[in-house]
């Protein structure tokens, strides 16, 4: 890899702790052999990535009030949630406006350079803008609802069903806020007990316990408000835990400079976000805008495809494995001019997710009708759709690597992807939906994934100027090559669900063996 040339994103809060030390940004690193910097670095991301995996293999227990709800109030119900959810998720960014990824960036930053009281004081202004934000954002959204809502021409039923998860802003913001800051810590096992038992636990018992008492059809709505409140409110205890031990008299940054500074810095990275999280859900809210107007698209239809996303997004959830670990670790490294190994680290990571992404594409897609049975048997038509899904969500996750490299130093050029997918992901929907329905709308997700991919690959090779990584991701690919002429065969030659599950089965055993393979000669290598 060569050596990055990357302006350092101003800090103007290093000016308000005098005490502390700074680092110059033209001073070279020590001089430490970069492979066994980055293999040390290797160290620290397992570690972090084993928690982060507990922790969203902990939050998929959420899956368990998804079923709940496709079993006990159908797929109309299900979909009628699902778009009132993912509408929230979206204007959840307004309300956030950034501060969750700033805050740990700036607090990866602050310690670094061992500013303990900076830190806190990040995580107070941090939580009090978030929160205030968000009740904001939720009150003028409900009353723009109440009084605008024969003009935006929506469902009566989806209104309602919107207006009340908008509640649950406030404690998404909480959740988020929290949990950035203990990962600016590098403290990643926090998230196993506020989204991976919090969150769903509530969840699933509020829910059971709005249906006894009688809200029915609102029963998802209500149980997601006291899920996020309660994952909220953990988050928040646990990351309070990490400043018991700082003096009170040791805050000696400004609280104003510090809100001016987290803004200015989170204000673009707030508006990529929210596009982000716009294009992400932008399939599903097409799919239920164009309900009995585009071929075979009704409320249940629009059930079974967020069950499809709900599947397909377990891929995005490996990127939450290495990401919130990664975020610091990056960060810290550009903040102390230790860019050849930060570009290392990179690659290394990129091999990581596709040794973990491909198998798992390969299972939904080869199996997607039998996986979706788990909903009901009217969900087993989603199989297909499954598929490229699967596919658009394993590509999100694997370039949102290159993402979170960009944020730290030029979050600018990550705004500027994110509104050039944006128009391809309105411009595809819009033209597919129409003519294919729910197809024309996965395969209308998976072309802007793909232009985000190559964006984002080019600033990373012509703007960061780091060379190609062929060699770090040529393994899985050709593994995943191989493993896939065995699976088609075993599909051709077996139909229904014993082809889906043989076929599946055989890529997992080759590709596995590949891995093995590959694993083993890179353990002899390094010993």
């Amino acid at each position: 890899m060569s050596n990055i040339n990357i302006a350092q994103a101003p800090d103007p809060l290093r000016q308000a702790s005098p005490s502390k030390p700074e680092i110059a940004e033209d001073v070279p690193p020590p001089a430490v052999d970069a492979p066994a910097r980055v293999d040390q670095t290797g160290v620290e991301l397992k570690r972090g990535a084993f928690l982060n995996t507990i922790a969203m293999l902990a939050s998929n227990f959420r899956g368990i009030f998804t079923f709940l709800v496709a079993r006990l109030l159908g797929a109309a119900a299900l979909g009628l949630y699902s778009v009132a959810w993912s509408t929230t998720d979206i204007i959840s960014k307004i309300g956030v406006l950034g501060l969750d990824n700033a805050i740990t960036t700036f607090i990866a930053r602050s310690e670094a350079v061992v500013d303990r009281a900076r830190s806190r004081a990040l995580f107070r202004v941090a939580v009090i803008l978030g929160v205030a934000q968000s009740v904001v954002t939720a009150g003028l959204v409900i009353i723009g609802l109440r009084f605008f809502n024969n003009r935006l021409h929506v469902q009566p039923q989806m209104a309602s069903a919107l207006a009340l998860v908008l509640c649950a802003m406030p404690g998404l913001a909480l959740y988020r806020i929290s949990t950035a800051v203990s990962r600016g810590m590098k403290v990643m096992q926090h998230d196993i007990y506020s989204r991976g038992m919090t969150e769903p636990i509530a969840t699933t018992l509020a829910f059971l316990l709005a249906l006894a008492v009688g809200f029915k059809e609102s029963s998802p709505e209500v149980a997601a408000i006291l899920g996020t409140a309660a994952s909220g409110l953990i988050a928040l205890a646990l990351a309070s835990t990490l400043f018991r031990n700082i003096p009170t008299h040791a805050d000696v940054v400004s609280p104003f400079a510090v809100a001016r500074s987290l803004i200015a810095y989170a204000a673009p990275i707030s508006v990529y976000q929210l596009i982000n999280a716009f294009i992400s859900r932008l399939d599903l809210l097409m799919l239920g805008y164009f309900v009995g107007r585009a071929p075979g698209v009704t409320l249940a239809t629009v059930g079974i495809y967020s069950a499809v996303i709900g599947t397909a997004n377990g891929l995005r959830k490996v990127n939450q494995t290495f990401n919130p670990i990664f975020a610091p670790v990056v960060a810290g490294m550009t903040a102390t001019g230790d860019h050849e190994v930060a570009a290392a680290t990179y690659a290394r990571l990129a091999q990581w997710m596709l040794w973990i992404l491909l198998p798992l594409v390969a299972v939904l897609s080869l199996a997607g009708g039998t996986i979706l049975l788990i909903y009901g048997p009217s969900f087993q038509q989603g199989g297909v759709w499954l598929g490229i899904v699967a596919l658009a969500s394993a590509t999100n996750a694997f370039v949102s690597l290159g993402e979170t490299v960009i944020m730290v130093q030029r979050p600018h050029l990550n705004l500027l992807h994110s509104s050039i997918t944006c128009a391809v992901a309105a411009g595809s929907l819009l033209w597919l939906i129409p003519r294919f329905g729910a197809m024309g709308a996965a395969v209308g997700i998976l072309l802007p994934y793909i232009v985000q991919g190559i964006l984002r690959y080019a600033t990373l090779r012509w703007v960061f100027h780091w060379k190609d990584s062929w060699s770090d991701i040529r393994p899985p690919l050709i593994a995943a090559g191989i493993a896939l002429v065995p699976a088609l065969v075993c599909r051709a030659f077996l139909g229904g669900i014993v082809g889906q599950i043989t076929s599946a089965a055989a890529f997992l055993a080759v590709f596995g063996v590949q891995w093995w393979g590959h694993h083993t000669h890179r353990k002899d290598a390094h010993s």
